[in-house]
């Protein structure tokens, strides 16, 4: 899917079409699917094709060096890119638990990183911690819903800076980053913080990778930008 989306852009512009995008799951993490509501089954992912209705999403425009690139999902710059990476060398046999896997894999090697982050023009922040989220959309890595109230046609992104996340904590407490209900916690709610903007600029001292949708484009600095209502996907009609 981050190849495709990438495709309907020339650089940072979008490239005029008319053309709506449409999805049968057959990748191995399933979040785009997940936040537009897509079914799994694949005969009922082809007459959605027919049956659906159009939903225009907006994306991110995401500058790593001299390279631009975008995604519809979510961007990370932090431990998630390093399970993306890990997650992307592995056998694909493992289907979702592969990215599951590729997290306690990280988790065992993971040391907190110096991150400086900009939202928009009033809100910085200078952290040691394990990531910063950019959320279009609420899924990510395989099912964990890291941003339960993102919305992908709101012209804002949900930015999740996570602290300094104990190993331990993290295990523990994963079954809360999946159900989303991490925000919820008292112990894990200290660590994290949730702003709201269009423009997000993260940098730090040290090699931090930054993934976009699963794929690791590069490493901090890094900006991102909302593009509103750039890509039009066909998704479920309301109620049904």
């Amino acid at each position: 899917m981050y190849e495709v989306v990438n495709g309907f852009f020339d650089g940072a512009q979008p490239i005029p079409t008319s053309s709506t995008l449409g999805l049968i799951q057959v990748g191995t993490g399933g979040d785009t699917r997940r936040n537009l509501g897509i079914p799994v089954d694949v005969g009922a992912a082809i007459r959605l094709l027919t049956e659906g209705r159009p939903r225009l999403i907006d994306t991110g425009r995401v500058t790593v060096g001299s390279h631009v690139y975008h995604f519809i999902n979510i961007a990370e710059a932090g431990i998630g890119a390093d399970v993306s990476e890990r997650a992307n060398r592995m056998p694909k046999f493992l289907g979702a638990s592969t990215y599951f896997v590729a997290t306690l894999a990280s988790l065992a090697v993971w040391r907190h990183k110096p991150l400086l982050i900009r939202v928009d023009e009033g809100i910085r922040r200078e952290i040691t911690g394990q990531a910063v989220v950019v959320a279009n959309c609420q899924y990510y890595g395989g099912g964990m819903r890291i941003a339960p109230q993102a919305v992908p046609d709101d012209g804002m992104f949900d930015v999740i800076i996570e602290g300094p996340i104990g190993k331990l904590e993290a295990l523990l407490k994963a079954r809360k980053l999946y159900s989303g209900a991490h925000f919820e916690d008292p112990g894990l709610s200290r660590k994290l913080e949730l702003l709201h903007g269009t423009r997000v600029e993260v940098g730090s001292p040290d090699k931090v990778l930054v993934q976009l949708d699963g794929e690791v484009v590069g490493q901090l600095p890094a900006t991102f930008e909302v593009v509103p209502e750039a890509l039009r996907f066909m998704v479920p009609k309301a109620g049904s």
